[in-house]
């Protein structure tokens, strides 16, 4: 008798239909790696353009990439305080990035006037596989800034204050990256069907505040998940 396995049920959690690819065992949404794909490359042409020939005067482009990373190691700054914010801005300004371009390319890009042979396009975070990776990349980083800080000894929290709080610590550290999935999936997800329907039904103006508010709402979902990112990290590296 087969029994029912909890994370696959999680990662058959969808709306709609998907383009299949079969990797090996695996089976993967090729949409979301189309347009995942697609932001990435947005990005690296964005860097290489605004980049390629630095002024000491910023202007233009690479004023607007000066600014994005002044405020991303700012994020950092605050969240893992001044001795430790540098080597993680990296990695927050990646999850940032990649998160914010992907939320903006499903508001502002038609993907679902593209046909494939099967499934819809849209934005890479509108799919639950997505925001969990992204969740359990920064469980991953925040383990590794303890346990690289303080060895083994960083297990030592699950039994602080006291020992009978280590259900509720080990608890804590399960539903972090839960939290974190599910808050940008059903934000994402929301806010591309409310607008879907008004598009539908009414094809002209109506719509066009509900887009605005939805580029609003994108970049903080953004903004919260590299926040709470930076949280979590900065809390395993900070003494008990």
């Amino acid at each position: 008798m087969l029994t029912a396995n909890p994370i696959h049920d999680l990662a058959e959690i969808s709306v709609g239909q998907h383009l299949y690819w079969n990797v090996g065992p695996f089976v993967a949404h090729g949409q979301v790696l189309i347009t995942s794909w697609f932001v990435l490359a947005g990005l690296v042409t964005l860097s290489v353009a605004s980049n390629s020939r630095l002024q000491p005067l910023p202007e233009g482009l690479q004023n607007l990439t000066e600014y994005g990373l002044e405020f991303i190691r700012d994020l950092a700054r605050t969240q893992l305080g001044e001795e430790e914010y540098q080597s993680w801005v990296p990695f927050l300004g990646t999850l940032f990035l990649f998160i914010f371009a992907s939320n903006w390319s499903g508001a502002l890009l038609p993907w679902r006037l593209i046909e494939l042979p099967s499934g819809e396009l849209a934005a890479p975070t509108n799919d639950i596989n997505t925001t969990v990776a992204l969740a359990l990349l920064t469980s991953i980083a925040y383990f590794y800034a303890g346990i690289r800080k303080k060895g083994l000894g960083y297990f030592g929290r699950y039994i602080e204050p006291a020992a009978f709080l280590l259900p509720i610590n080990i608890l804590e550290d399960f539903t972090k990256p839960l939290s974190l999935s599910f808050r940008l999936f059903g934000n994402i997800l929301a806010d591309e069907l409310v607008v879907g329907v008004l598009v539908a039904l009414v094809p002209l103006f109506v719509p066009v505040p509900l887009m605005l508010l939805g580029l609003f709402t994108s970049a903080i979902q953004a903004l919260v998940f590299a926040t709470l990112a930076g949280a979590y990290i900065g809390e395993a590296l900070e003494g008990h």
